[in-house]
């Protein structure tokens, strides 16, 4: 391992992160503006329907069954070994993939939209079923429709080019807020063309950073090919990820749909506005992070130990000053969230410090997965998130239901199912970068 690539290394992460929190910055500030618009617009209880929408829709992420991360570690693979041909082979053969995958997940999801009684599923009798069916069929659509194009977000990913996801984020935060402050001035408070603002916004971004890309990099411009030969690696290393993804769907995206049904979808929004506060911090810690994961992958093919290990300690001292703001911050929250939102939104203080708990837990656990995931020692971790997935829902009843604790109890079932994984993946981690024992029982047992 040459010093040179090493600094290069380290000289394109900084300059992912500077670039990064430009573009973050205004896309947050996008967001942040938005959100109270949206919230006039529909109302407390429509924007509560809306918000656990998204995350239902987004669950169709989870469908790629593990594609777009194992494409990333093979495209960022065959980068370290500067091997382009078979860099574009992936990218083809996993665009294909991913586009039969999506038409067919909008075949399925458009016909089974109609036997769905949705106004149970959104616990609400204000809204018409027509206009909910209407709602969830067009955000299927664009939600499919991005599923294949988004793909991008990974090939961006795999070059180590993360400020321009960023870049992407700001276009389509920028281009719905335009759309949302058109609709306030000149539609009636509608969720069926909010979905329609908002999947544009979407297609809108992911075109834009396709168009740009491919255009750079012709050598990776994706053909309609399916090579074997590259399906097969994608899919074993995928269907890993996949395991863990599925059992993120459980833990990370129920979270609104049990609070929608066990206390009403009014109380999203108290959730969801704090959720969005405290997920300023992980924003900024994501703008950090996000460039190392095929960082880590680069240096581990070519062996620089030295380089990732480095980077760990600063991820740790860096995870000490996220602690201390999350500290700062549980007292300024409910005064903060009055300036932003208003009065009328009411918040409990068990809430905000269940989710500061939450932001600490969560960003503690990305900082190992990130090297995991990079390196590919993923399959111990597959399988305690399945244990993790299967105690979720039954702690978040627990706290939120039978202990009393209401919507604070839901974050709380959250952390105790993931603390599991905050104290194995820093051992793999340990092990895997800090050892070089030739012990078969432990490689088996960690890896």
């Amino acid at each position: 391992m040459t010093k040179t690539v090493s600094e290069q290394r380290t000289h394109n992460y900084l300059k992912q992160i500077k670039g990064s929190f430009i573009f973050k910055g205004l896309a947050v500030i996008a967001s942040l503006v938005s959100i109270p618009l949206m919230i006039r617009y529909l109302g407390q209880e429509q924007y509560g329907i809306w918000s656990t929408l998204l995350s239902v829709m987004s669950w169709v992420v989870f469908f790629d069954l593990g594609i777009g991360n194992g494409l990333r570690n093979k495209v960022a693979e065959a980068l370290a070994n500067d091997n382009t041909v078979e860099a574009s082979s992936y990218i083809s053969s996993g665009y294909t993939l991913i586009g039969l995958i999506s038409l067919f997940l909008f075949i399925l999801a458009a016909t089974t939209t109609f036997y769905i009684p949705w106004r149970t599923v959104f616990n609400t009798t204000n809204i018409d079923e027509a206009t909910l069916r209407n709602t969830v069929f067009v955000s299927v659509f664009f939600i499919t429709l991005n599923f294949w194009i988004s793909l991008i977000n990974q090939v961006l990913n795999a070059v180590q080019k993360t400020s321009v996801i960023v870049f992407g984020q700001f276009i389509s935060n920028t281009v719905a807020l335009i759309f949302v402050f058109t609709l306030t001035k000149l539609i009636y408070p509608s969720l069926y063309y909010l979905a329609v603002a908002y999947g544009t916004s979407l297609i809108i971004s992911n075109i834009t950073l396709t168009l740009w890309f491919y255009n750079k990099r012709r050598e990776l411009l994706p053909k309609i090919t399916l090579n074997s030969q590259h399906i097969r690696p994608i899919m074993s290393l995928g269907l890993q990820f996949f395991i863990i993804q599925l059992a993120c769907l459980v833990i990370f995206t129920t979270d609104k749909m049990l609070i929608t049904q066990f206390f009403g979808s009014q109380y999203v929004t108290q959730y969801d506005v704090v959720f969005k506060l405290f997920g300023i911090i992980t924003l900024v810690y994501s703008l950090i992070s996000a460039p190392l994961w095929s960082s880590y992958t680069d240096a581990y093919h070519r062996e620089d130990f030295a380089w990732v290990k480095k980077i760990l300690k600063k991820q740790i001292q860096i995870f000490g000053i996220i602690f201390l703001c999350v500290i700062i911050m549980i007292p300024i929250a409910k005064p903060t969230i009055a300036l932003w939102i208003g009065n009328d939104l009411q918040i409990p203080i068990t809430l905000i410090m269940s989710m500061g708990g939450f932001v600490l837990l969560s960003t503690w656990n990305n900082i190992f997965g990130a090297i995991l995931g990079g390196i590919n020692k993923i399959r111990l971790g597959s399988f305690y998130t399945i244990i993790t997935a299967a105690v979720n829902i039954p702690l978040c009843y627990l706290f939120a239901i039978k202990l009393n604790l209401g919507i604070a109890g839901i974050i709380l079932g959250t952390i105790a199912s993931i603390g599991i994984s905050a104290i194995i993946s820093p051992l793999q981690v340990y092990y895997f970068i800090y050892t070089k024992q030739n012990n078969k029982f432990l490689s088996g047992l960690l890896r």
